[in-house]
């Protein structure tokens, strides 16, 4: 039996015993989040609001924000609308040595919100706090086999193209998290359909708190963040920077699940509304009218004046949108 066979069926032995310290917390879902300024604070006031109206069955699942101390202020000001909305506010910090790249924070408050949900939870849903949601979002009811939900990135800005050997960045990231090459499966980034190897969109993770893929993610992301080799090339590329975070995501699931305990979302989870004009895409992303969740990044900061009159949807949902993202 060669190593990864071995690895393979542990994984699986490991999964059916996962699963059944799973059936104890029966269809618990909790939605988490985080926030590390006032601006994204406010988007995860429009998250619980969305959660709450339009969430179906899960319209009263707990709501958990995560955030830095130095937003006390702020969350003081804003309490009894988060109380209103039965949201939780909880703090996470950031190591020192991590602050200097990007979305840092994101990783050790979703390994935190895992760590506090294993004992009560089923599923932890962690999205980025610019996310709407607008149906029932049923897929988050993961079978009994399946540990992890995913998007692929959106857009291919740093990841391994399929088709081409990994560049020297994604090779020192292979070796410094022992991840084998051959569990590396394909995705499409719906935004520029390129094909790359795995590669999660770290703004929705649906996953089984007990397989501790977040608390792992945290790990990953120190290993990572702590070699001098690829800090050197942080250093010479913003990209890389940005998505180091990310990339250490690869690692966290891929050595903790293998494929056939994963489930790719439908592109009607994580749509990337208006993702084109902001990034540039294949697609318009102008459409809401099968989307169950949706992310805006940063585009309401500076919309287009008639950007509701170009967005395809209901009436009420876009009148809903208009009411808080701003009116056109």
């Amino acid at each position: 039996m060669n190593h990864r066979t071995s690895e393979d069926q542990s994984m699986k032995v490991r999964a059916k015993s996962e699963s059944k310290a799973e059936a104890d917390y029966g269809s618990a879902i909790i939605f988490a989040t985080c926030a590390e300024s006032e601006e994204e604070l406010l988007h995860t006031r429009f998250l619980a609001e969305s959660i709450r109206a339009f969430a179906g069955r899960f319209s009263d699942a707990p709501v958990w924000v995560y955030v830095p101390k130095s937003l006390a202020g702020t969350v003081a000001g804003e309490m009894n609308r988060f109380r209103a909305l039965r949201v939780e506010i909880k703090t996470s910090s950031t190591p020192d040595e991590a602050r200097w790249f990007y979305f840092a924070g994101k990783v050790f408050a979703a390994g935190k919100a895992e760590a506090a949900a294993v004992a009560t939870a089923a599923v932890l849903v962690w999205m980025d706090e610019d996310t709407i949601v607008l149906q029932e979002p049923t897929d988050f009811v993961l079978g009994s086999e399946i540990g992890f939900a995913y998007r692929p990135v959106t857009h291919n800005r740093s990841g391994s193209l399929y088709a081409e050997p990994p560049d020297p960045f994604w090779n020192r990231i292979y070796k410094k998290l022992s991840i084998d090459l051959e569990s590396l499966f394909p995705m499409v980034t719906p935004a520029d359909r390129q094909t790359i190897r795995a590669y999660f969109n770290a703004g929705l993770l649906v996953v089984r708190p007990q397989r501790g893929i977040l608390r792992k993610w945290g790990e990953s992301f120190k290993v990572l963040y702590r070699d001098s080799v690829l800090v050197d090339m942080c250093r010479e590329d913003v990209t890389k920077r940005i998505f180091l975070h990310q990339a250490a995501l690869v690692g966290a699931v891929l050595n903790r699940l293998a494929k056939d305990a994963m489930l790719e979302l439908s592109d009607r989870y994580n749509y990337p509304v208006f993702f084109k004009k902001m990034f540039g895409a294949e697609s318009e992303f102008d459409s809401i009218e099968d989307v169950i969740t949706f992310r805006y990044d940063i585009y309401f900061r500076n919309a287009d004046t008639n950007w509701s009159r170009q967005l395809k949807g209901t009436a009420h949902l876009i009148s809903w949108l208009k009411e808080r993202l701003g009116n056109d």
